[in-house]
């Protein structure tokens, strides 16, 4: 999986993320305000910003948030949103998550969130980040994560026959091992249940591949069965994807 596949992939569905309801509702994106607890004079960064929407989100509690993403046309719409907003403290600009254009500790908050599991090496984008962040500076990091082991490879070649451009969701295992490996001390983390609606979740696909989605998410092994909890429930049919919240404090 190589970035143009991702530029490409989020390049063609820019607009529907200004309402997608995981990306703009999702329960995690208040819960990372709240648990962060930015202070005014923070200068804040957003990596994979999408449309804007965590930037947004930290944007009235911060002195500056810069947003910023690897596909153009997702920059584009985030531009709009900032000036339909109003907002005058969001500056947005394009920026590589394992390539970062800006100095050693530069910020004081760094998020990310739901977009790790697109990027070809996450412990590079972890080793940016906490290049950039200044000492006792924040990264909080909001994911899908997997279970270890069969049932998580399952969960991840699942995700990625609807979607190409997945790469690799990380075990909440990993994810706590991999903060550690890059001298982050974990302060926080948390896991959200998230309810899917098959349907909307498989649309971009036609019938026959939404037939054979909709196998293996019934189908998979025990373990991955509880995980994904499938379910039809007045003619629609639901399962549950989790996301893991992870907030560290980068070391003095």
């Amino acid at each position: 999986m190589d970035k143009k596949s991702v530029q490409e992939q989020f390049g063609a569905h820019a607009r529907t993320y200004i309402t997608s309801r995981p990306h703009a509702k999702g329960a995690s994106l208040q819960r990372l305000v709240e648990l962060v607890e930015p202070l005014p004079d923070w200068q804040a960064l957003d990596i994979a910003t999408a449309t804007g929407h965590t930037a947004f989100a930290f944007a009235p509690h911060v002195a500056h948030v810069h947003a910023t993403d690897i596909t153009p046309q997702m920059l584009t719409v985030a531009r709009e949103q900032v000036a339909e907003r109003g907002v005058d403290n969001v500056t947005v600009e394009h920026a590589d998550a394992e390539n970062l254009p800006y100095t050693d500790g530069r910020f004081d908050l760094l998020t990310c969130r739901i977009a790790p599991h697109h990027f070809p090496d996450i412990n590079a984008f972890l080793r940016e980040s906490v290049r950039v962040l200044r000492p006792g500076g924040i990264l909080a990091v909001v994911d899908n994560v997997v279970p270890e082991g069969v049932a998580g490879d399952y969960v991840n070649a699942f995700e990625k026959l609807r979607d190409p451009s997945h790469g690799r969701c990380l075990s909440v295992e990993e994810w706590l091992e991999s903060y550690a490996q890059v001298g982050l001390e974990l302060t926080r983390n948390e896991i959200l249940e998230k309810q899917m609606v098959f349907e909307d979740w498989a649309a971009r696909h036609g019938p026959a591949m939404q037939s054979y989605l909709r196998a293996l998410l019934f189908h998979g092994p025990p373990q991955t069965h509880e995980f994904l909890h499938p379910r039809s429930e007045d003619g629609r049919t639901l399962f549950h994807l989790r996301e893991g919240l992870f907030i560290g404090r980068k070391h003095h």
